[in-house]
């Protein structure tokens, strides 16, 4: 996961809310307890935020330069979609450079 690295470049948060105990989130917390510290470490300095929330639907949120957020939901998404989402909101932060 090479695309990790550029993470720091075109974000300057990134959040995922979920909730600890639902089936809806399952996935979700699976991602983060495979990648968190691949991520992290690839990116020490990027805000990382874990929100969890009983209740909640599993969300991921990116944030850029000026304020601009992005948002996808993630209920029924698989590990393997989860890690695309990231990779597109990571990549969506460059083309708001051009």
């Amino acid at each position: 996961m090479a695309w990790m690295a550029q993470f720091s470049k075109n974000l300057k948060e990134l959040r995922v809310l979920f909730c600890q105990t639902s089936p809806a989130s399952a996935s979700t917390r699976a991602f983060l307890q495979n990648n968190y510290k691949e991520l992290k470490n690839a990116n020490p300095s990027l805000p990382i935020l874990i929100r969890e929330c009983s209740g909640t639907d599993p969300q991921l949120w990116a944030r850029y330069d000026m304020g601009v957020e992005r948002g996808i939901r993630l209920e029924g998404m698989s590990e393997t979609q989860i890690s695309k989402a990231v990779e597109d909101l990571s990549k969506g932060g460059a083309s708001l450079k051009s």
